[in-house]
């Protein structure tokens, strides 16, 4: 009420306005000034006030789900949920009649094909009109639009605020095979260094994201969900470890798996950069080197212990010749004395 009576004063001060400066304009031409006024007036209130946000156009794979981001306003101010009643309805039917809507707060006028498959995500109260279909098939291709109303507290009874969005509505693209991973990665893999690899793939249903899998033991793999735009997000798994000569042309997989029902998958070839080993020259060089020296060692050794054995067989040989000389010695002075008695 207090909309119109602002627009009358308002009327009243235009009129004032274009009356001063001319005496002689007639009643028809403030009639038709005062009548577009209004309309503009009334227009741009009433678009700020009913407002809808929907994605115009959105993938759907069949069998999976989809999410399709909505919000809104309305014109009855801070409500709680209670005081508000929302559905999803088929464009061009009458909304709030059973066998029309895809999804109601009356569960009892849902159609049958859509019976237990669509859900409100977001909060009626924080003006959240995010839908989820769920099991999506060939035929939900829609388009749908949604509509509020402002009901009652008491029975639920509607008033005369409502408001159906039928400039906003949504239509689903049906896919009936999922989109490959992108596999992301380096030039080539060195040999005992870290080596990342990216699996990426889009959606539309970030309450069920796709399930990506690898090829490869599970360590090191982190994953990551994001918004890009518009309800379409992306699943990011990244996959760390570190390659062997042994991995050099093996194939690595990445599948994604889709609510559990339909699955893609990418792959590529490892290629490993081998690091320079030059053990086959060290290693025999060594041994040989450490041979030669136990050898000359030895050698050494034993040619010490000869000389010392020699030495000893020298001493015994000299001490005997000096016993048989002072033997010899007695001998001779013995016949020399037995000669002279």
């Amino acid at each position: 009420m207090h909309l119109f009576i602002y627009l009358y004063f308002f009327h009243v001060k235009i009129l004032q306005c274009f009356t001063r400066p001319s005496r002689n304009m007639d009643n028809q031409t403030k009639f038709m000034i005062t009548c577009m006024l209004f309309a503009a007036i009334c227009s741009s209130v009433s678009s700020d006030e009913w407002k809808a946000t929907v994605v115009k156009s959105i993938d759907a794979l069949v069998t999976s789900c989809v999410v399709v981001p909505c919000s809104f306003s309305h014109t009855g101010g801070n409500l709680p949920s209670s005081r508000l009643r929302a559905m999803w309805h088929d464009k061009g039917k009458t909304p709030d009649t059973k066998g029309n809507n895809i999804f109601h707060s009356d569960a009892t006028l849902i159609k049958d094909n859509f019976k237990g498959r669509t859900k409100m995500l977001g909060e009626l109260s924080q003006n959240n009109c995010t839908l989820e279909i769920t099991e999506i098939r060939n035929h939900d291709n829609g388009p749908f639009c949604f509509r509020v109303e402002l009901v009652k507290s008491e029975g639920n009874e509607p008033t005369k605020d409502m408001f159906s969005f039928v400039e906003d509505c949504v239509e689903l693209n049906m896919i009936t095979e999922p989109a490959e991973p992108t596999l992301i990665q380096p030039m080539a893999a060195t040999q005992g260094e870290p080596y990342t690899v990216i699996c990426s793939v889009m959606h539309t249903c970030p309450t069920h994201v796709p399930t990506l899998t690898w090829n490869w033991k599970t360590e090191g793999i982190i994953v990551y969900h994001r918004l890009i735009h518009s309800g379409n997000w992306e699943t990011q798994s990244i996959l760390t470890f570190i390659p062997e000569e042994t991995d050099d042309n093996r194939e690595l997989t990445c599948t994604a798996a889709f609510n559990e029902k339909k699955t893609s998958s990418s792959k590529l070839t490892l290629s490993v950069k081998r690091i320079e080993n030059y053990n086959h020259i060290i290693i025999p060089a060594v041994v040989g080197i450490g041979t030669a020296l136990l050898f000359g060692i030895f050698c050494i050794f034993m040619a010490k212990k000869y000389k010392n054995h020699i030495a000893e067989l020298q001493n015994q040989e000299g001490t005997m010749w000096n016993r048989l000389s002072r033997l010899s010695r007695r001998q001779w002075v013995k016949s020399l004395t037995t000669l002279s008695n």
